[in-house]
C-alpha cells in the first residue's frame, strides 16, 4: 500500500475529543510546554517533543489539543494512542510525514517491540529529513525508563525538546475546575469544588468527566450546583 493511500484511509479523528484544547487545558506548572506545543502547532520553532509524566496529568489532553490547533489552521493532525496499538498495524505510520502534526501517545505501550519500534524510528526520520511537520510523542516513563530495543529510536527522541509534566495540587484542580465550569457557562462555588476534592477520585481526568455529568444534570433539572445537589447526583450514578 503506497503511503497517500494509507494516510487517506487513516480514521483520523478516531480517537481525538472535541473538547480538548489549549484553553480549557490548566497549565499551572506546565506553562512552557504548553507554549512549546502552541508554538508546534503553529508549524513554528521545535518540530520533536517528547512528553512524560504520570496518569491525568494531561499528556493526551494536550497531544489533542496540538491537533486540534493544526486543525483549525487549516492543516492536517492525526492522533495515535499505542495503547489501542492492537487494533492497528505498524503501517498505519506509513506517510504520515506528510501530517502538519502527528501526535503518538502511549509510546511505552509498544516499548520492547521491534516492528513498532523500527515504524517510529522510520518516521521520525522521514518527518526530520522530508517531512513539513512535528512529531510529539508522549508516554508515562521518562525515556531512560522506556527499555526500548532499539537503541536508535531512544537516540532520536532526544534530540528534540524532552517534558515532564507536572501534576497539579489540590488548590491548582480546584481552579482548574472552576475554570472548565466558567468555560462550559456555569458557576461551580468554591464550596462545592471542595467537596469534589475530598470526596471523588482526585484524577483530573476524572474530576473534569465528573464535571461535565453535574452540568447535564444541573440543567436537565434546572437546579444551580450546591453540595447537597451533587452529592444527590454522585449517589445516584452509583445505584
Amino acid at each position: 500500500m503506497g503511503t497517500t493511500e494509507t494516510v487517506k484511509q487513516l480514521p483520523l479523528s478516531m480517537w481525538l475529543r472535541r473538547g480538548a484544547g489549549f484553553d480549557n487545558y490548566f497549565a499551572a506548572a506546565n506553562r512552557q510546554v504548553v507554549e512549546s506545543l502552541r508554538h508546534v502547532a503553529a508549524n513554528e520553532n521545535e518540530r520533536f517533543i517528547f512528553l512524560w509524566g504520570a496518569a491525568a496529568v494531561g499528556k493526551t489532553h494536550l497531544l489533542q489539543a496540538a491537533c486540534h490547533a493544526a486543525t483549525d489552521r487549516g492543516e492536517g493532525s492525526v492522533y495515535l494512542p499505542l495503547r489501542e496499538a492492537a487494533q492497528f498495524a505498524s503501517e498505519m505510520l506509513e506517510g504520515l510525514e506528510l501530517m502538519a502534526v502527528v501526535a503518538i501517545d502511549d509510546i511505552d505501550a509498544v516499548a520492547g517491540e521491534r516492528r513498532w519500534e523500527t515504524a517510529l524510528f522510520d518516521l521520525y526520520n522521514r518527518i526530520r529529513d522530508g517531512g513539513k511537520g512535528s512529531l510529539l510523542v508522549a508516554s508515562r516513563r521518562p525515556l531512560a525508563e522506556l527499555d526500548l530495543a532499539l537503541p536508535d529510536l531512544q537516540s532520536r527522541l532526544s534530540w528534540g525538546l524532552v517534558y515532564q509534566l507536572q501534576a497539579m495540587t489540590d488548590e491548582e484542580k480546584l481552579q482548574a475546575l472552576q475554570q472548565r465550569a466558567d468555560s462550559r457557562g456555569f458557576e461551580l462555588p468554591d464550596e462545592v469544588a471542595a467537596y469534589l476534592l475530598r470526596h471523588y477520585r482526585r484524577q483530573s481526568a476524572a474530576l473534569f468527566e465528573l464535571l461535565e455529568h453535574l452540568d447535564r444534570a444541573s440543567l436537565a433539572e434546572q437546579r444551580r450546583l450546591t453540595v447537597p445537589f451533587v452529592k444527590q447526583v454522585i449517589e445516584s450514578a452509583r445505584e
